[in-house]
């Protein structure tokens, strides 16, 4: 088993998705980007992973909406954040 390959922290697929429905790659170069995940990661929980379908499954609508909600709001804080301290 590789860690890196078979576990990954479910959070950055829901960000990866938020960001996608809110075109950031549309908005702000790839460093601007990277720099933007780093801060959203950093501020929600882990929750590791081997397989999308494990959540899927197991995870409850409540916990689901509550971890939606948790993305939104660390991306807003974010964007906040690096909108007015990014240096190019």
């Amino acid at each position: 088993m590789k860690i890196a390959d078979d576990i990954h922290n479910y959070y950055e697929r829901l960000v990866s998705q938020h960001f996608a429905a809110l075109k950031v790659d549309e908005k702000y170069d790839e460093d601007f980007i990277a720099d933007l995940t780093c801060v959203v990661l950093n501020q929600l929980p882990t929750r590791y992973i081997r397989h999308e379908v494990d959540m899927a499954f197991y995870l409850p609508a409540s916990e689901r909406f509550e971890m939606e909600n948790k993305v939104k709001t660390a991306i807003d804080k974010a964007l906040v954040f690096m909108t007015t301290h990014h240096t190019n």
